[in-house]
């Protein structure tokens, strides 16, 4: 079944992100990221992400105590919305993406622990690539995507206010869909 599944994901579908502050639109490499594009899609699927938020911006200028610096945008579903169990991280190594401008990957806290949060790059952020410096494991995060439409909408959430990195108010997240 989950063969089938993973078979199917090989055509690199499009996702629309329909926010409070416009719509993203991202292309899933399911063919280079086949676990992370799966989890993200199931998500989508079962309409996890719908009224969820995007909660967190990380600029330059609001993460003085991190020595390696990164610029993203991070989401997920509404508070309280049941997650899957984590998954396997698909280190960047393998699956040759990297963290560059618009890249869409999944937040965790330590390797194989990715469930539903997922962030978006601005600019390019090698240190989350594997080998990166960001975190202390030098695992990385597990790229799956990239954003073909929407980065200005990315950029504008990114500019909005703050208390330290979360957004206040967080922006909404109406729907994501498969395209």
């Amino acid at each position: 079944m989950i063969a089938l599944f993973l078979l199917a994901l090989a055509a690199d579908p499009r996702v629309v992100m329909e926010t409070s502050a416009g719509e993203i639109e991202v292309v899933i490499q399911a063919s280079k990221a086949p676990i992370t594009a799966a989890n993200f899609l199931r998500y989508v699927k079962e309409q996890r992400y719908d009224q969820g938020r995007f909660h967190r911006s990380v600029r330059m200028d609001n993460q003085p105590q991190s020595k390696i610096k990164i610029e993203v945008i991070q989401a997920g579903p509404a508070p309280g919305t049941a997650s899957f169990p984590a998954i396997t991280l698909e280190r960047t190594s393998l699956t040759g993406l990297k963290h560059k401008d618009g890249v869409i990957s999944m937040a965790r806290s330590g390797p194989d622990t990715a469930t539903a949060d997922f962030f978006i790059c601005i600019g390019d952020q090698p240190s989350l690539d594997f080998g990166g410096l960001r975190n202390p494991d030098g695992q990385g995060f597990a790229a799956f995507g990239y954003v073909v439409r929407g980065m200005d909408v990315v950029k504008r959430i990114q500019q909005l206010p703050v208390t330290l990195q979360k957004l206040t108010p967080p922006i909404e997240i109406r729907r994501i869909r498969v395209k």
